[in-house]
């Protein structure tokens, strides 16, 4: 019984290393200059968590059959030794402790750095259940909002229209358009309850809270559409909450932009 265990440890071990290695149902491409960088990051932890989990099975598999019941032989134990436990718990905490430090260095880069100057800011704020995209105008500045005067039909961010500086700005509902190779500043609200912003390919995700305005960066270096999704449970129809982030050539992004203000 016990050689018959320790195969299917030795069989589950096998099919999951095999999952993992093969990157079955892996990440989609990255489009943001930081993507790599959290991939490799990701990759070298998986491949420290895989290798210590090969051993642990490994070594699950060699004591189930070294110390089995045999005929009329009792299983044997083995009792605790001091000096195993704090070297194993000495090796596993300096490994987790380099590779949160290692994570902190990427992690740092896009969350305690202030953006480039230059930057396009665009304020997105989470609702239930839809995003909704600000574009400064023209005049290249936000204007003034009042949560009194936030209206879901035609003013969802409460622009106050006695600011001449809000009279120009572009609101947008679910769809988010950047342009590529540009740094861009996202200020990140909610007006009810916790939602995330969350969009695969950038490899970013950010809660969006209420009360806080969340500053995040990033630059996307591919052209494409890609969705923007809500991961964190904001209501009964959380799955409903999605919106669009299109990549556009420059040109095309300004374009975009044009019409949206109606120019």
């Amino acid at each position: 019984m016990g050689v018959a265990l320790a195969l299917v440890i030795g069989l589950i071990t096998l099919g999951t290393v095999i999952l993992f290695a093969g990157r079955f149902w892996w990440f989609p491409e990255a489009i943001s200059a930081h993507g790599p960088s959290i991939d490799r990051q990701f990759m070298l932890t998986l491949t420290i968590i895989g290798i210590a989990f090969v051993l642990a099975q490994a070594t699950l598999a060699f004591f189930i059959v070294r110390y089995r019941r045999q005929g009329e032989q009792r299983a044997s134990y083995w009792h605790e030794s001091p000096r195993l436990e704090i070297l194993w718990t000495t090796v596993t905490a300096v490994v987790f402790i380099s590779l949160a430090i290692l994570g902190q260095r990427v992690w740092a880069q896009l969350h305690l750095n202030a953006p480039p100057a230059g930057a396009l800011q665009v304020e997105v704020t989470a609702q239930q259940f839809v995003w909704n995209i600000r574009y400064p105008g023209p005049d290249g500045k936000f204007g003034r909002t009042r949560t009194e005067l936030i209206n879901d039909v035609d003013n969802p961010v409460g622009l106050d229209f006695t600011d001449p500086a809000a009279q120009d700005d572009i609101v947008t509902v679910n769809q988010m358009a950047i342009p590529v190779n540009r740094d861009i500043h996202v200020i990140l609200r909610s007006k009810d309850v916790i939602h995330s912003f969350w969009v695969p390919p950038l490899r970013m995700k950010q809660d969006a809270v209420p009360g806080l305005a969340i500053n995040i960066h990033f630059k996307a270096v591919k052209t494409g559409q890609f969705e923007i999704a809500c991961a964190e449970l904001c209501g009964l129809t959380h799955h409903r909450m999605r919106g669009f982030l299109m990549v556009l050539p420059e040109p095309e992004f300004e374009h975009w932009l044009r019409q949206r203000a109606g120019l």
